[in-house]
């Protein structure tokens, strides 16, 4: 993480806004890009657009970076001791062993299984994490596939089941699923958008970040500072790297499609303006005073009060830019959080 020493505590209180229940979308539409995209500007007001603009914003020579990581099933219901009890499978340590979010976290004790249809899951050991956290061994039935017994795991503000569960896929996943959670910015991109790119000589490559609890885990301290982020596994491949590299030397602008991109891509940053092939895990916790070194451009989505990824845009585009954004955006209509519209900008 490379921040300015001098940080001084900053309260949580200052990335909190009131989101109206009316204001989270419920189901994505039917053209993934339709939804609106609110274009903030170097000075004057935000513009209304649709995210089938975006080509028009950037240049030749350009490189849109995307994380092509797909969603597992991760969500298991069953019942321990006559009890529903659900487990949501974030990261696996190794085989059959995984960090899980367990429901009801007050009920479940360590040494209780969970069981399904063809499936047993027992809570092993504790995970500070969250205060559900818990670490289980999941063992299957031959010839179970928890990927086709599991559900996808919609956030648990979204109350409406999805009639296609590839709506909570990008259009470019690929791979096993490994992720507990969508990029949610790359659902608004289609492949004749990305076809419209590559057209106007504009460059696109994939890194993949498995999206785990330091994405979706809100900040529960008073100030920002004291939010421990945790691990998500990320790849940079050699390709990818080498383009972003190109693209930099000959003056083209690095754009993230997500807060998920932008973590990764900061965490290997060369030095250059370019990023390093590289795999592991990252922790960074970008945030006010954090210094970005690789990225230039972001399409994000509107993300939730008091979270880590308001505090990284925040960081990105600037905390009054931010403000005024999300703002304007309430007041016209905008539709927030994973299935909602998004927005554009260049760094501050």
């Amino acid at each position: 993480m490379r921040t300015s020493p001098e940080l001084s505590a900053t309260p949580t209180d200052l990335f909190d806004y009131r989101l109206p229940p009316g204001a989270i979308a419920q189901q994505p539409l039917a053209d993934r890009s339709s939804s609106r995209m609110l274009v903030l500007g170097d000075g004057g007001d935000p513009v209304d657009d649709r995210v089938r603009g975006l080509p028009a914003l950037l240049r030749p020579g350009d490189c849109v970076v995307v994380n092509d990581t797909r969603v597992r099933a991760a969500r298991l219901r069953g019942r321990a001791g006559g009890r529903a009890a659900e487990i949501l499978l974030v990261s696996e340590l190794g085989p059959g062993r995984h960090l899980a979010l367990v429901r009801p976290a007050r009920r479940l004790q360590l040494g209780d299984t969970v069981t399904g249809p063809g499936w047993r899951a027992q809570l092993v050991a504790p995970w500070p994490a969250h205060p559900g956290g818990r670490v289980v061994v999941v063992e299957a039935e031959p010839g179970i596939d928890l990927n086709a017994v599991g559900e996808l795991p919609l956030p648990p503000y979204i109350r409406q089941p999805l009639a296609d569960p590839e709506r909570y896929q990008t259009v470019y996943s690929a791979g096993p699923p490994l992720s507990a959670a969508a990029p949610t910015a790359g659902l608004h991109l289609t492949r004749a958008l990305l076809a419209e790119l590559d057209s106007r000589e504009i460059g696109i490559c994939s890194v993949r970040l498995e999206v785990g609890l330091a994405t979706f885990s809100p900040i529960r301290e008073v100030s920002i500072e004291a939010h421990q982020m945790h691990r998500e596994r990320f790849r940079i491949g050699p390709e990818a790297a080498a383009q972003i590299v190109r693209a930099r030397a000959r003056g083209g602008r690095v754009v993230a499609v997500g807060t998920t991109v932008v973590r990764c891509l900061e965490s290997c940053p060369d030095g250059r303006g370019g990023v390093l092939a590289q795999a592991g895990e990252t922790e960074l916790y970008l945030r006010p005073g954090s210094r970005f070194q690789v990225v230039d451009g972001l399409l994000t989505n509107f993300h939730q009060p008091r979270s880590s990824l308001l505090v990284l845009v925040s960081a990105f585009f600037g905390g009054a830019r931010v403000r005024a954004a999300y703002a304007h955006a309430l007041a016209r209509g905008y539709r927030f959080l994973s299935f909602g519209d998004c927005m554009f900008g260049w760094a501050a």
